[in-house]
């Protein structure tokens, strides 16, 4: 039997895709939202899914209207964060482990570029039992600009020696798509907290409700 395509490798964001963090990180924008009296916590939130600290704080800071208030602000949400992160635990998301180890059976090549900083990339993966099925992961602390810009996913082409031609890319956030369609990455977005709207639907290669659906349109 003959490969439908010449995908050689997957490179799959993290939050929202591998692990339910995105709906954790809304939870804990929520609360700190509400302890600094912020009303429009919720568009903030969707503007800064997929960015890096440093962007997302150019955006708070701008919103907020200082730079002490946005710091402020953003180490709150990561208080939130570690607190639920210490006593529930991160959940993978549906169909994880499914995907990841029949493309590696398959010698898909596999890999993670996250916006979230490399440590704590690193622990949640490797809590998560997940972290060896990848051959390189690419975080945000690692590029100046996160996603949007295509930074991430030109380190990652970079760190696995292939074309953009011969990989595809895993988001589930508006940001996530437009880096990939920036580095010419073909993307399959699985929808997590923002759904998919006219723009994001012309710009994603394909469009799935799981992971489990990514193994038929790579092998």
């Amino acid at each position: 039997m003959t490969k439908k395509s010449k995908i050689e490798a997957v490179i799959f964001d993290m939050d929202g895709v591998l692990l339910d963090t995105e709906s954790v990180c809304y939870e804990c924008w929520l609360s700190a939202g509400s302890e600094f009296g912020i009303l429009n916590v919720e568009s903030l939130f969707r503007s800064c899914v997929g960015q890096n600290k440093g962007d997302t704080l150019l955006l708070l800071s701008k919103t907020l209207g200082s730079e002490e208030k946005a710091r402020d602000f953003y180490e709150r949400t990561g208080e939130f964060f570690s607190k639920i992160e210490r006593e529930r635990g991160l959940q993978k998301m549906d169909g994880v482990d499914f995907c990841l180890s029949l493309l590696k059976q398959n010698n898909i090549r596999l890999a993670v570029a996250s916006s979230t900083r490399r440590e704590a990339v690193e622990r949640q993966l490797r809590n998560a039992g997940i972290f060896d099925y990848f051959e390189s992961v690419t975080t945000g602390d690692l590029v100046e600009h996160s996603k949007p810009a295509p930074d991430i996913y030109l380190r990652a082409l970079s760190s696995l020696n292939v074309d953009a031609k011969q990989c595809i890319s895993v988001e589930d956030s508006p940001n996530g798509i437009r880096a990939s369609c920036a580095a010419r990455i073909r993307c399959v977005m699985v929808p997590d907290q923002i759904a998919p709207d006219d723009e994001i639907k012309k710009s994603a290669w394909k469009i799935v409700s799981s992971l489990k659906e990514i193994p038929e349109i790579v092998l």
